[in-house]
């Protein structure tokens, strides 16, 4: 009789993993295998990402990924991609990592679209690794606003504007966003080109901020040190976490809070947060069809 109740006890825990396996390859779709090998990574960016590099590789040490490597930076104020390509041969460090062959993954981060740099960008790359990926990070808008549509308001107040309209401005972005590096891999033959889906990432956890979910986080402005939207610890642990889970096509959830996240001195609230961070970026990056995590998403 006590056997009969422990063979049924596990045939139902056998059963309830294989329902929650299934919900969760119904939601995120079939997923790539993770990436084991350390990645040598080389990064272009403003200063809604220069900061990115670091949190990864602090990020891939908590995993045991052995071997990742920060090969450069070439950092720009404001800038677009384009504008890295320009620096003059003999100062751009982009264009001689790359020529070397030994970057894995290039990332980028433009501003608006289209971005001329980033085909250019990674037409070097292509001729130097066959198997690079160009990794581009879109930012989530400037004082809440898209730019090429709408004037920058004298005063921005982050805690104001609802999550709706939040979304109603990105829409357009977003959409520019998709559609240029689909065509650019269209053009290309083949995907090298991924998204790292930041913004979408963002604007969930402001959602979460406001409906009172995020922990150790009270307002929207908590995510923010200014009017144009640079980034607090919070903000950049999540991007972080959404850059190394596309880098590495592996989820962070479960990894130890990184450096970033103990620069908030959240206290109680620290590990909480932490876990709701790596699950908006996982969910981000399995949702979005141009992260490359998802094998069965329309590239």
């Amino acid at each position: 009789m006590v056997m009969r109740m422990q063979r049924a006890l596990v045939m139902v825990l056998v059963l309830m993993l294989v329902g929650q396996a299934a919900a969760q390859d119904k939601k995120n779709g079939k997923l790539a295998e993770p990436i084991t090998k350390g990645q040598r990574v080389f990064t272009c960016g403003h200063s809604f990402h220069v900061w990115v590099p670091d949190i990864v590789v602090d990020l891939a040490t908590k995993a045991d990924i052995k071997d990742h490597v920060k090969v450069g930076l070439s950092s720009i104020g404001g800038s677009k991609v384009i504008q890295h390509w320009n620096k003059p041969d003999d100062q751009n460090n982009a264009k001689a990592a790359l020529k070397t062959g030994k970057v894995d993954a290039l990332t980028l981060s433009p501003i608006f679209f289209p971005d001329a740099g980033i085909e250019n960008f990674t037409l070097l790359a292509l001729e130097h690794n066959k198997d690079i990926r160009v990794l581009v990070q879109p930012i989530w808008l400037r004082a809440d606003i898209y730019e090429p549509t709408m004037k920058r308001p004298a005063k921005v107040d982050h805690n104001a504007i609802t999550i709706e309209e939040l979304r109603s401005r990105h829409a357009v972005y977003f959409k520019e966003m998709d559609a240029h590096l689909r065509d650019l891999n269209k053009k290309q033959g083949k995907t090298v080109r991924y998204i790292v889906p930041a913004p979408q990432a963002v604007l969930a956890l402001r959602e979460k901020i406001v409906a009172g979910q995020a922990p150790g986080l009270k307002m929207q402005s908590d995510l923010f040190t200014d009017a144009t939207g640079h980034g607090t610890p919070p903000l950049k642990a999540l991007v972080g976490y959404m850059n190394y889970a596309v880098i590495y096509r592996r989820s962070p959830v479960g990894l130890p809070v990184p450096e970033i996240l103990k620069q908030a001195k959240l206290g109680d609230q620290e590990a909480k947060l932490n876990t709701l961070l790596q699950e908006l970026a996982w969910d981000a990056v399995t949702q979005h069809p141009l992260s490359g995590v998802r094998l069965d998403a329309q590239q």
